[in-house]
């Protein structure tokens, strides 16, 4: 894919949870399975999640789900980056759920980290989304003439049973209009795929599409997001997290899409930990009076099926030379030995969490300038900064 140079390594991490649930819906989701690795660079996860029959009054279903990353370094979604949406989206092989998380939708300068939200962007990358999604499939999809309505934090609101079709209860805080009303219909109902929930905070910015047929077939419920900045002075959203929860018939969901922080100076995997901690500590999904009879949980971890992925900036424990000779042999294994977050895995932040099989070249840093090339190396060009190669 182009752009080579501004994509990180997919940190699909997740953990699951095996409950008994005791409902009276027929359909039961309890167990995810990793679903194999994406070649080069494209950062995605098809993951499978099957059902397992529990008794005779339960139907074996199976949902697909893709979670992707993509640090656009500032970028806004037009020319060349829509065609690698589209290739990164893979559609010959659609999913029944899409989870994407960005990071640094904005350039993050100091206006936009301590000013106020502004949601330009993260309409204008819903709008891409969409179009890539619904035009595989001949649905309309227009470019919007007028101001785009806010879609920084969107969340799905039900489905209406009494009509059958998407909700036009508008963003909350926003009044829905006559004018609205129509774009809201292109970017939330009218098409294949739905927009189930949106959250933006400064440069971070996640957005969940659902099959629309999903929606009549399975009960969706309580979707929720949240955000939790960690970055400058512990409290500025430059680093931190955006994450969605919800239900699908009863099994609760949670997809953290976050940045760490950057550096592979001593000290800098501390503070990358320490902001995990925090948005293990900070992440809340407090209950609504719109929410249903079923518990909802609370928190990250009191889900059923939980994915972490984003531009986490571990790095690997390893000179720069020996990183680069390993890529030159492409022995993935022994470059994963010296892996931060493999270690956290282990025995840190991450314990207890799984990664699917890593088998691509590390795609931190390289070169602006020849997008085939890692940046500084022997002999250092001029103006590059030395970094080691990492995932």
């Amino acid at each position: 894919m182009g752009n080579r140079n501004e994509r990180r390594r997919s940190m699909r991490l997740y953990k699951w949870f095996k409950k008994e649930h005791k409902r009276r819906v027929p359909y039961h989701l309890n167990e995810v399975s990793d679903g194999g690795e994406d070649d080069g660079d494209d950062e995605m996860e098809d993951s499978y999640v099957r059902s397992m029959e529990m008794d005779p009054c339960t139907s074996s279903n199976e949902l697909r789900i893709f979670v992707g990353t993509w640090n656009v370094a500032g970028r806004s979604p037009v020319g060349s980056l829509a065609v690698d949406l589209d290739e990164w989206l893979n559609l010959k092989d659609a999913a029944d759920i899409y989870v994407l998380g960005f990071q640094e939708i904005v350039p993050l300068k100091t206006r936009t980290v301590i000013g106020s939200e502004d949601p330009t962007e993260a309409t204008n990358w819903n709008l891409l989304i969409g179009r890539t999604l619904n035009n595989k499939y001949g649905c309309p999809w227009l470019t919007p003439t007028l101001n785009p309505i806010s879609s920084d934090n969107y969340h799905y609101n039900g489905f209406q049973e009494s009509e059958k079709r998407a909700s036009f209860s508008g963003l909350r805080g926003i009044p829905m209009t006559d004018w609205s009303r129509s774009q809201h219909e292109q970017l939330y109902g009218g098409s294949k795929y739905k927009l189930m929930a949106s959250k933006k905070m400064v440069g971070v910015f996640i957005s969940v599409w659902m099959k629309k047929e999903l929606l009549r077939k399975y009960c969706i419920s309580n979707v929720k997001v949240c955000s939790v900045a960690c970055g400058i002075m512990g409290y500025l959203g430059n680093k931190g997290s955006v994450s969605v929860s919800m239900s699908i018939e009863g099994t609760s969901f949670c997809f953290i899409a976050a940045h760490l922080a950057s550096g592979e100076k001593k000290g800098d995997e501390g503070r990358r930990n320490h902001q995990v901690s925090e948005i293990f500590r900070r992440t809340m999904f407090p209950r609504s009076p719109k929410d249903d009879d079923n518990p909802h949980p609370l928190t990250i971890l009191g889900h059923d099926q939980i994915f972490w992925f984003g531009d986490l900036n571990y790095r690997l424990y390893l000179e720069d030379n020996l990183a680069r000779h390993l890529i030159k042999k492409q022995d993935w294994r022994a470059l994963q030995e010296f892996d931060q977050l493999r270690r956290e895995q282990e025995d840190g932040v991450f314990q207890g969490w799984r990664e699917g099989d890593i088998e691509f070249a590390p795609t931190y840093k390289y070169s602006s300038s020849n997008c085939n090339r890692y940046s500084g190396g022997v002999p250092n060009r001029s103006g590059e900064k030395q970094r080691t190669p990492a995932w």
